[in-house]
Order: C-alpha cells, then structure tokens, then sequence
C-alpha cells in the first residue's frame, strides 16, 4: 500500500494483516518527508511542514510495536500510528519552541495529556510541525524560522496557525496529525489543505502541555484523512484530566446516536449571516454543494439568525490579546533566557526585558501583546474587555437558543479558499478577516469540524457545528457525507 493511502484505519488493518510492519511504514515515510520537506534536496517541493524531526526515538518506537505485535499483545488502533505534532504540545526532552526564537532551546521537562494517552495507545510521534509564532496567525507565515507552503499550490498558504499539521497530513508526510484552534487554526488550514480538522467542545480534551495563547479559548484537536480517523484520534486523548480543572468527563453526556434511516429526523441551520456578499465564488458554489450531497440523505435544512455573529470578530481581538498579554508575561528573558546563545549580555534588568523580548518575539506577537495590554490597562478595561466578554455571553445566547430549534448547524469555514504566500501580510486586518466564520465556535465553546468538499482546483471546506460535547453527532454525519462522496471511512 502507498503511503498516500493510509489511514488510521487503513494503517492499523495493514499491521494486522502483516502487510507491513510499523517500522517498515516509518522508515519509509521520513524518506518521503525527506524528499517533499527538506529544500537540499532540490526536488522544488520544500513543503517545509515540520521544524524537527524525531527519527531516532520513532524508529525504536516503531520497532517496539512490532515486537509486541509479533509477541500476539492486543494493541490499540493507533499502535505504530505515524502521527505529527504542533511544535506548541510538550513532548518530555524534546525541543517544544512554538516557532517562537525566544524559546529556541527549550527542552519540555514533561508530556502534555494528549501525549502522554498517545503513548499508552501506541501511537509514533514523527517530528514536530511549523505553526505560526504562539499560535497568533492564520497563514503560518508567522513561524520564527521558516514559511510552510500549501501542498495542493506551492504558492499559497496552508492556513495557520496549525498550517504546518496540515500540510503534512495533505502531502502524507504522517497519517494524521494533532494541532491546536484558538479562533479557527485547525479547521482554517484543514479547508485549505483539504483535511478534516476537528475543534473539540471546549473542555473536552485537556490543554495541560499544551503552550498557552489564549486560555479561555484554545483547544487541541486533531487534523486527519478521513472523518473516521478523526473520530478515533479525539476518542484517544479527550476526557478528565487531574491537571486541567476546564477540563470535563465527556461518558455523563449521553449522545444519542444517528441512524442512517433516521435521517429525515435531523435538522441541520444555515445562518444568514454566514451565507453574505464577499464569499469567493467558486467557495460559495462548493458550499451549496455541500448542502446539496446532504439534502440527497433527506436531512432538513432551516434557515437561521445568530445576529450577535456581526461582534464576534471584534470581541475576539478584544478577549484573545488579553490573555495573550497576560499569558505571554513570562517570557521574561531569565526563566526562559537567550543569553547564552544571542549577543544580548543586557547590563539591568530593564536590558533584559527589552532586549530579550524585542529579539525574541516576532512582529505578530508585539502587536498582540501590546494590544491586550492596551484594553487591559487601567481605564480602558470595563470600555473593551468587559464590554467584550459581555458580547461573548450573548454570542454564545445565540447558539443556544438556536439549538432548540437544530441539531447541527452548517456554514463556510473561510469566505476565500488558500491565498497566496504574502498576500496579506502587509494588512493585519485582512488577515483576521480569514477567521471570521471559525471564530465564534471558540468565542462559545462549541465543537466544530471542517470536511473537505471536493473541489477540481483549490481545496474548499464546510463547517458542521454541535451542541457541547456533541461531536457525535459531528463524526456521524461527516461520515454519511463521504460516503456518499465516495470517500471509504
């Protein structure tokens, strides 16, 4: 089987058919990395989807597995599953910068929870992938060390902040891949890249491990092939974590389960205000595309409000930068220092403030930093950021109201597909405007996933969106609808 062909799925039934073993599969996949992602090849593909790669221990790994298949141990799915990760998750011993210069030579001293549950199910971590510095992007042109490149048109972007997971599943240089969505960075570069990307419910997979940006809103997920790997990957490392008190014991929740035949029973909302003028053409008509495949399984559509969607974008430049501001506080040059490897030998520590961070952290990060300083500073909090969270609360009204009338929701997951590298790096403003459609699940805590529509040119994806700790119902219907797209789940 081709490396382009494996699943989560797919992988685990090969290992069982002893059609492969795991470090067969290994091995090969870092020489495939080898030729796509690293440019002294000059193969012209410099994807540049990973920072490092973790060759040595994935390869003891792979051989591990191999030996307790071969002993007849009853293995996990993901056993010997070659997974990437975002260079923001803490691997134990390992190099953990989130692209970021000012944590260059950081070594994680312990795994995050989604690590240390991928360990126990066996799972092979390959390298860690390029993001956006902190996670603040929507392009991966943020990284501090290099520009990941959009695997289906060298010349765009793969989305951010997650672009460097998402390219790497695209160009199958892993079988799947985990990343992390403050206000859209998984689902934004899973539509670009032509993945799913799954934002869990809030809470419900632990954040301990994982580099903070924005507390309140990040959540880690995975970025997969298929709706079915999706589901397996978020089975693996959500639930209650002793060291992350938001975090939640998703077994109390009683989902009930969607049948095929009761499909007629489901109502899934389109927002009016997601469907407006600006969409990009050609996105637009994959989207009713979309809505189109899913009417053919006799599923109802309604048209719906959520008229506080207009504020959403505001309020989260106003919510993230705070706790940006506030969670980026302790890089402060001496528990995190560079000294030893940069010119900087500050003389006071006013020296180390200033030269550390204006060395360290990229453009994009001051800016956020400043700003969430600005509207947190003394007479400027109750006019912005109580103000903003106050907007957050009726955003979130909205969706639930909404919900008694649902059971999932439907809506664009970008208003263009991937834009071109540079395109919008001169306009931070612009820039954001790629978010908007992702942006509010986070403002709500909501779980949403995007799928892949199948597209003659440049990926395009939907968003399906569930009541809390629904995802369910997001796995269930994403698999009937490609099924009936022709994709094997």
């Amino acid at each position: 089987m081709e490396i382009k062909d494996l699943t989560i799925k797919k992988f685990s039934e090969g290992l069982r058919n002893k059609e492969f073993s795991a470090f067969e599969v290994t091995k090969e996949i870092f020489g495939y990395i080898e030729k796509k992602d690293n440019p002294s090849t000059g193969s012209g593909q410099e994807i540049n989807a990973y920072l490092r790669l973790l060759k040595d221990s994935a390869l003891e790994q792979a051989s591990k597995i191999d030996v307790e298949f071969a002993q007849g141990k009853e293995l996990n799915i993901l056993a010997g599953a070659p997974l990437a990760i975002k260079d923001n998750i803490l691997i134990e011993g390992e190099l953990c910068t989130s692209a970021s210069k000012i944590l260059e030579n950081y070594k994680a001293s312990y795994n995050a929870t989604v690590i240390e549950k991928l360990k126990e199910a066996g799972a092979i971590f390959l390298g860690k992938t390029n993001m956006d510095e902190f996670a603040m992007g929507s392009s991966t042109e943020n990284s501090g060390f290099k520009t990941t490149k959009n695997p289906r048109d060298l010349e765009r972007v793969p989305g951010g902040s997650s672009g460097g997971s998402a390219a790497a599943v695209a160009a199958d240089m892993c079988v799947a891949a985990l990343g992390s969505d403050t206000g859209g960075s998984i689902r934004q570069p899973a539509s670009f890249c032509g993945t799913v990307g799954l934002k869990p419910t809030y809470g419900a997979v632990s954040r301990y491990g994982l580099m903070a940006m924005a507390s309140s809103l990040d959540q880690i997920g995975p970025l997969t092939k298929t709706v079915e790997d999706a589901e397996i990957l978020f089975n693996a490392i959500k639930g209650k974590d002793l060291h992350d008190a938001t975090s939640v014991e998703l077994d109390k929740y009683k989902v009930p389960s969607i049948k095929y035949e009761n499909l007629e029973s489901l109502t899934i909302g389109l927002p009016k205000e997601y469907f407006v003028g600006g969409m990009d053409g050609e996105t637009e008509l994959k989207i009713q595309e979309a809505i189109k495949g899913l009417k053919s399984l006799k599923i109802n559509f309604k048209e719906i409000s959520l008229p506080h969607t207009k504020y959403a974008l505001s309020c989260y430049y106003i919510i993230m930068p705070a706790e940006v501001s506030a969670n980026l506080s302790r890089f402060d040059g001496i528990r995190y220092s560079r000294s030893k490897t940069s010119n900087l030998k500050p003389q006071t520590l006013k020296d180390i403030y200033f030269k550390t961070r204006g060395e360290g952290f990229g453009d994009e990060v001051k800016r956020r930093i400043m700003l969430g300083t600005f509207v947190l500073s003394s007479g400027y909090y109750d006019a912005y950021y109580a103000k903003a969270q106050k907007v957050r609360k009726l955003i979130k009204e909205d969706f639930e109201k909404t919900f008694k009338e649902v059971d999932l929701i439907l809506t664009p997951v970008s208003p263009t597909p991937a834009f071109k590298i540079g395109e919008k790096t001169k306009d931070p403003l612009e820039m954001y405007l790629s978010d908007i459609f992702t942006i509010p699940l986070n403002l709500a805590g909501l779980p949403g996933m995007a799928i892949p529509v199948k597209s003659a040119s440049l990926p395009v994806g939907f968003q399906l969106i569930a009541k809390p700790f629904h995802e369910t119902a997001l796995f269930e219907v994403g698999k009937f609808y490609e099924r009936i797209n022709g994709a094997e789940v």
